[in-house]
């Protein structure tokens, strides 16, 4: 069937409304709708890309390597690679992609909202609280500056996840990706509230890219910050890759994920730059370009099925350790670095103790407090969907 034909079918049926096809389960991955274990261990692998440059690539960590223990220093090899690893952010944006995708389509838009707070919050809420206090009350342990503006104010504000459009400071610089995050789901929300269709997704791929890249001719704060031209590209690659996954690659669909990888290189340079800061010398533009390329090729791999070996049970309990072990692994982990340090464990020693502890402590955030508040926060926000839907109805 060609392209052409395969959007008439979804889109253009006479009599039907726009968004029918949201209960079709054609496509040669809508039926079954087997778990992609691969990206489960994908997300786990940008983590540890993101942890290993936070930990052994940063030039110095708030004062806290004594002087000739750096990584830098004691494992220079390690220290090279790592300098690359924030490139797992990249594959986030990617997988994300993707995945918003899949799990908003034939849902409401009141679904699509629940869905992302019962996901994202509960632990989230325990990683702003976790990390404060070791911050509040590990003073002799943590990085110079880390507590400075930390009070009952910037905490709470916190907890909205809205701190930076606040103006108010980070508990932890890894939520900056939240922010990014919560962006893209408001665009793809508004999206969901008309509908989605394979037309509707494509189109709103085209002219997200094409407002992202006049946004930087523009030189508008505001359009840059709604369209993200830095970030949008991994986002669209991942919308176009599920779409593939969903109905079936194309010469369209490979343009949409061409023109993103195209775009995200050539944005390389002042993305590069952000973190030559940190780093104190410079990074190699075609290892960049690689890791992007790799991004995208490790989710279009899977959905393409090239990866489908890979259905490892223990996969799907690493993915979700990915994300309270993203939250916690900075400030937290820098603290339990110089505790190690300071107690004679070597940088190594340090190293190895500080990822023991931010795993265990992960695991026990989703048993304890991640999987047992989701149930009750999604059966209360399902029905106040329902309430406001009745009431709607009532009017």
């Amino acid at each position: 069937m060609s392209s052409a034909e395969l959007l008439a079918k979804h889109d253009d049926r006479r009599g039907r409304p726009e968004n029918s096809d949201q209960q079709q389960q054609g496509g040669p991955a809508a039926s079954g709708r087997k778990r992609l274990y691969a990206l489960d261990g994908m997300r786990l692998m940008a983590a540890l890309g993101v942890l290993s440059f936070h930990w052994t690539a940063y030039v110095d960590i708030g004062g806290i390597w004594p002087r000739g223990h750096s990584p830098a220093q004691v494992m220079p090899a390690v220290n090279h690679v790592a300098a690359y690893g924030w490139l797992g952010v990249n594959l986030f944006f990617v997988i994300s992609g993707f995945v918003i995708c899949m799990s908003c389509w034939g849902k409401s838009v009141g679904q699509f909202f629940v869905s992302r707070v019962v996901r994202l919050y509960p632990a989230y809420w325990a990683a702003v609280l976790l990390t404060s206090t070791v911050l509040l009350t590990m003073g002799a342990w943590i990085r110079h500056g880390a507590a400075n503006g930390l009070d009952a104010q910037a905490i709470l504000a916190n907890l909205t996840m809205l701190e930076t459009p606040l103006g108010i400071r980070q508990v932890d610089g890894v939520y900056w990706t939240l922010w990014a995050e919560l962006r893209f789901y408001v665009l793809f929300g508004v999206l969901a509230a008309f509908g989605l269709t394979y037309r509707k997704v494509v189109a709103f791929c085209g002219v997200w890219m094409f407002v992202a890249i006049l946004s930087i001719q523009a030189k508008s704060e505001l359009l840059t910050t709604i369209a993200m031209p830095q970030y949008a590209p991994f986002f669209i690659a991942g919308m176009a890759i599920f779409l593939m996954y969903k109905y079936g690659p194309n010469l369209l669909l490979w343009g949409i994920v061409g023109f993103s990888w195209l775009i995200a290189l050539a944005q390389v340079r002042p993305i590069e730059a952000m973190y030559v800061n940190v780093l104190n010398h410079g990074l190699n533009w075609y290892v960049v370009a690689a890791g992007f390329t790799v991004a995208m090729g490790l989710v279009l791999a899977a959905a393409l099925g090239l990866f489908d070996w890979a259905n490892w049970k223990w996969l799907t309990v690493a993915g979700a350790l990915t994300y309270p072990l993203y939250l916690i692994h900075q400030e937290a982990g820098w603290t339990l670095i110089h505790f190690g340090l300071g107690h004679g464990l070597g940088v190594v020693g340090s190293l190895g103790t500080a990822f023991a502890v931010v795993v265990v402590v992960a695991y026990l955030i989703h048993r304890l407090i991640e999987r047992p508040l989701s149930k009750p926060l999604k059966k209360g926000l399902d029905r106040s969907m329902v309430s406001l839907r009745e009431a709607s109805r009532a009017r």
